[in-house]
């Protein structure tokens, strides 16, 4: 669900070879600048020692309890974006300074020239780091400047090493930075919440327009300070310091290490333990605690870890230990030990594995958890990325699917970061020779292996060919790449579905596209068949948000249409903004106040012209109806109704339905009515789902099937008695019936009838049927049970599967809750759906493309649209179940599209493909009721004849066994008056050896063709005669014999001259008369204008 759009921009700390020169602080680390280096304690003893923490006042002697450190007053550098670094013992002018201050041009330089070696993102994604050998840059994220940068002085890199890694503790107070010599230099950062540097001024801004209410989303409505900030960069740019803490010094050796909120976990080396030191003492003094790997009884003896991630919200660890093995780790609590008896005070993790290696090309070497879908991605030696399921924390985690790569392992090269973005629905890795993102269940969305390398060297975009570092910001809509050897950082900008923010019908049935800062809506719904499955740019609605409400509410967290697609609203951080597509124009709050007054949180969704926001405002949860006539403001709020719970999600149904979800376990109805001349949400009902659902938090998507007498017939306020439910709940797709219990209670059973679902869609909720109109009766009753209506879609990751009819499902689940789900259509697809065009019947999504020019120094990504027909695989799954008649009823309502034959001919073609290779026995064959459904069709013949010109002439045969003689074929296509389609039989006729040199058959098509004028079938007709043999004989008795029969009808006796074999001529002469008979043949016969050319979607 998240395509890269045009090209990353780029950051760096210097612009150039030459080494930047500023006023900035070198550090020492806690060494004085004319100090030896000094090797610090060390022991033998088979645990690990505790780590020596060493600060500039004693560096030999480890403290034995280490003081809280000291905030100096220290003064404000004076270039306010590259801030000193600071030691956090004040210095009074005795002893040496462990830090020096170059002022002046020619006194300080940022050493240019070192790759970055690790970055590092904030939880909050407010700012990022990035270290170099012997540097350490803070950034800003937005704007994206720098806020501050150490440079070590060379005698602490004498000391203690250069950086080979960077923790950044989760709050972004303290940064860690890993040396080469086994040391921890950590720095505190502190910031003035108040103080702004780089604040632009304009002495006279009288005439610049102020914020207005309603715009078309430009620049001229910012305040002065303002116009040149974008999106996110309203609260300016932070005035930072970055302070030298102190230096740990790890006798045993550093693996890996990670930053926590109360502690640094380190695993060491010699001996193999994991040590964990918190960033500051606990009541009883002690800041260190260690545990040996070998004491673990859950890992292997000889074993060291190599890698650890954490993921917060699920509070679960992983590590990747050196025979290739991945565990899944939690850390025991204080509070754990004291409780449980059985729990070893001395322990301090437990885990489980969940990874074991078969070969060598299975050795782990990543991996990160996806707390939204509850999954552990693990990424191999070979390049593939091996995912399991998290069902709880006592070692229940089964393999879920795997993510292949689109080139070979020995392309891609080695495996060196995975990152899943913050929603979880997509997957990032980087590699030696580029980078890949997925879907959350393994569809291939990206990738940069199919760069040209000569353009990408040219253009020295090392972004495309190897990544060793990747940090998601913005909300998701943004990723931050470290390139292979580069010393800069690359931020691509991705377009996501806005499915991914709001799980609303509307955004499953409209194709609807949200970057960092515009909405981009797919148009082809309404328009003719041919136009909406075509590619062109001008079939995407682009529209920029309002730059003065990203300014402050950057990132865009929720995006949604109107059934009917005339509507869109935006979410950001506080506020919302909608937009109508046919004027153009937006509408913010033109108040700030009331804009930052709430947030959205549960989303919204349109009814008519009415947007519906699930907020929290001031600890208070609510339901808001905001017009789209009336201005943005509190004032003209239509309707305000107080909800019990924090909402998870709302979800329009039916026609005049609203469903909601919230954190207390219920679903409420509501019911839209007209109250005192407005339109009001009434509840009519609600169902707790209290020890069904575990975790409301985890629902996805919602939605609900009513039987079709309740729907028409039925009250309102008894849906929630007969509704049967459907929950997407991580990735299954969960349906709850409704049943009556002995006592008379309402009761719902559950059945999990599929997994790994990215999305589902239930056409019952489709309110506008995407273009199939109301005169052909698409969705009468005579036709309802063999149309798709109440079908029900669902994306697995790698294909689409389809229950035709839903009512089905919930027959076969009621009935016996352990019987066999019924059948299901399953269509591959080779790009990501994000629609189902069910009038058009086609599957709509977009695919991203690389584009590479020589004329053009940078390389750019852009998405096209795809298409594909649905419509073959959905009958032939209804003949596969000798389900003739429905399929007739299905494929009838079809027919009038404009690639209605093709559709047929693919259905045609892929059986006969099948039978071919199979031989199935006659009573089993799937061909004779492809044919007999083809028969009942006007297009028949010309299916028939395009297919076998796309086929080997071996399976003529076979297709030819269940038709009628070719014969026969060939005399009903001259009655129908479909020449172009008899010379086909014709090429039939005379490859099964029942045609005769000049034969009959032919002589009546050229006369029928000469009388019809239709020249271009004469020319085809002469070229086949004359192929028959070389001397020219067959093509001359037969214009003999045209003659004689055209003689009959005709009075032009010149028709021999101008249809004889064209004489040899020389030279343009010559190549002119072979480019005409080439390009010739390729023309449509007047009298045949529907059997050549069907339009294909796909």
């Amino acid at each position: 669900m998240y395509w890269p759009i045009g090209t990353p921009r780029i950051y760096a700390t210097t612009t150039s070879q030459a080494p930047a020169r500023t006023n900035l602080v070198v550090s020492h680390d806690g060494i004085a600048s004319n100090a030896p280096t000094d090797d610090s304690l060390s022991t033998k003893s088979s645990e690990p020692p505790a780590p020596v923490i060493l600060d500039e006042k004693d560096r030999g002697i480890p403290e034995p309890q280490i003081q809280p450190p000291i905030t100096p007053g220290l003064k404000t550098p004076a270039t306010p974006a590259i801030n000193s670094v600071e030691h956090d013992i004040y210095h009074d002018g005795s002893g040496h300074s462990s830090q020096q201050y170059l002022a002046g041009p020619g006194g300080g330089a940022i050493p240019a020239g070192e790759s970055i070696v690790a970055l590092k993102v904030s939880r909050t994604g407010h700012l990022f780091a990035v270290i170099t050998a012997t540097t350490m840059t803070v950034w800003q994220t937005k704007p994206t400047v720098i806020q501050a940068v150490v440079v070590r002085s060379e005698a602490s890199i004498r000391s203690y090493g250069t950086n080979v890694a960077l923790l950044l503790r989760p709050d972004s107070i303290i940064f860690v930075v890993q040396t080469s010599l086994g040391y921890l230099i950590t720095y505190s950062l502190a910031t003035d919440a108040e103080s702004r540097v780089y604040k632009p001024h304009f002495s006279d801004h009288n005439n610049i327009q102020r914020r207005r209410q309603s715009h078309f989303g430009g620049p001229g409505n910012n305040t002065p300070d303002q116009i040149l900030l974008g999106p996110g960069e309203g609260a300016g740019v932070r005035d930072i310091s970055v302070r030298f803490r102190r230096v740990i010094k790890v006798d045993a050796g550093i693996e890996c290490s990670i930053a926590l909120d109360d502690e640094l976990v380190v695993a060491t080396k010699k001996p193999a333990a994991v040590q964990c030191i918190r960033w500051t003492p606990d009541s009883t003094g002690n800041q260190t605690s260690t545990e040996l790997v070998s004491r673990m009884g859950w890992l292997e003896k000889k074993v060291s870890i190599k890698e650890m991630t954490h993921d917060r919200p699920m509070n679960l660890s992983t590590w990747v230990t050196s025979d290739g093995k991945a565990y899944a780790v939690q850390r025991i609590s204080a509070t754990q030990t004291k409780d449980n008896p059985d729990f070893d005070p001395k322990k301090l993790f437990k885990g489980h594995c969940f990874h074991s290696p078969l070969r060598d090309s299975d050795h782990a070497v990543k991996a990160v958890v996806n707390a939204r879908f509850s999954l552990i991605a693990v990424g191999c030696v070979d390049g593939s990325i091996r995912v399991y399921s998290a069902r709880d924390y006592a070692g229940n985690i089964p393999p879920s699917h795997i993510h292949r790569l689109p080139v070979s392992s020995e392309a891609s090269g080695a495996l060196k970061t995975l990152s899943y973005s913050p929603d979880g629905y997509c997957l990032f890795a980087g590699y030696e020779s580029g980078w890949a993102t997925w879907s959350v269940f393994g569809k291939t969305a990206s990738h940069s292996f199919n760069a040209n390398p000569s353009i990408t060297s040219a253009n020295q975009e090392s972004w495309l060919t190897g990544v060793t570092e990747a940090s998601w910001i913005g909300g998701a809509c943004e990723v931050l790449i470290v390139a292979r050897q580069s010393e800069a950082v690359w931020l691509l900008e991705l377009a996501r579905s806005a499915v991914t923010g709001c799980y609303t019908p509307p955004n499953l049935f409209r194709t609807v596209l949200q970057s960092s800062s515009s909405v981009m809506v797919y148009r082809g719904y309404d328009l003719p068949d041919l136009t909406s499955i075509s590619a062109e740019p001008f079939l995407w609605h682009n529209a920029k948000i309002p730059s003065n409400y990203l300014l402050n509410q950057w990132p865009i967290k929720c995006t949604v249409v109107s059934a009917d697609g005339r509507y869109v609203a935006v979410a950001g951080r506080r506020g919302l903004a909608h937009y109508s597509v046919n004027s153009g124009r937006w509408k913010t709050f033109a108040n700030e106040m009331m804009e930052n007054e709430f947030q959205v949180r549960g989303g919204m969704c349109w009814y008519q012209h009415i947007l519906v926001a699930a907020v929290e405002a001031n600890r208070s949860y609510e339901l808001r109806l905001y017009s789209r006539e009336a201005a943005l403001d509190n004032s003209t709020v239509m309707f305000t109704q107080q909800m019990p719970a924090p909402i998870v999600l709302i979800t329009p149904s039916g026609e005049d339905s609203l469903l909601v979800y919230t954190y207390d376990n219920l679903l409420y109805h509501f019911v839209f009515a007209p109250v005192s001349g407005a339109v009001r949400p009434i509840q009519v009902g609600q169902i707790a789902f209290h020890g069904i659902v575990r975790s409301p938090a985890r629902v996805r998507g919602l939605s609900w099937i009513l039987p079709e007498s309740q729907m028409i017939d039925g009250d309102p306020s008894q849906d929630v008695a007969f509704a049967s439910v459907l929950f997407l709940v991580d990735g299954k797709l969960v349906l709850l019936q409704p049943s009556v219990n002995d006592e008379g209670q309402l009761k719902y059973d559950m059945r999990v009838i599929s997994h790994n679902v990215e999305f589902y869609a239930s056409m019952r909720d489709q309110l506008s049927m995407n273009a199939l109109s109301e005169s052909n009766a698409f969705f009468s009753t005579e036709v309802e049970e063999s149309s798709l209506r109440n079908s029900l879609w669902v994306f697995e990751g790698h294909e689409l599967k389809v229950w035709p009819d839903v009512q089905e499902v919930l027959r076969a689940t009621s009935v016996e809750p352990s019987r066999e789900l019924p059948p299901t259509v399953s269509m591959p697809i080779d790009f990501y759906p994000l629609s189902v065009l069910l009038g058009k019947g086609i599957v709509l999504g977009v695919e991203p493309e690389l584009v590479q020019r020589r004329d053009v120094n940078f390389s750019f990504f852009r998405f096209s649209i795809r298409t594909h027909l649905f419509l073959p695989e959905v009958l032939r799954f209804h003949l596969v179940a000798n389900r003739a008649a429905t399929a007739l009823k299905l494929a009838q309502q079809y027919q009038d599209l404009e690639y209605f034959a093709h559709g047929l001919e693919v259905l045609l073609h892929h059986v006969l493909d099948e039978e071919v290779d199979s031989a199935p026995k006659p009573e089993a064959a799937i061909l004779p009721r492809v044919l007999s459904l083809l028969s009942s069709f006007k297009q028949y013949l010309d299916i028939v004849v395009q297919c076998t010109r796309k086929t080997e002439v071996r399976s003529w045969r076979t297709l030819f066994a269940y038709l009628p003689p070719p014969q026969e074929l060939f005399e009903e296509s001259l009655q129908r008056g479909s020449l172009k389609t008899a010379g086909g039989y014709l090429l039939i006729l005379h490859t099964f050896e029942e045609l005769d040199a000049a034969s009959e058959q032919s002589v009546r098509l050229f006369a029928r063709a000469i009388r019809e004028e239709d020249w271009d079938l004469c020319k085809e007709l002469a070229r086949f005669l004359a192929a028959m043999d070389e001397s020219g004989e067959t093509l001359r008795e037969a214009m003999e014999l045209v003659n004689i029969r055209v003689k009959q009808d005709s009075d032009d006796t010149d028709i021999m001259t101008r249809l004889e074999v064209p004489t040899r001529k020389t030279n343009g002469s010559s190549r002119l008369t072979r480019q005409n008979s080439e390009t010739g043949s390729d023309v449509q016969s007047n009298s045949d204008i529907s059997s050549l050319g069907t339009a294909s979607p796909i």
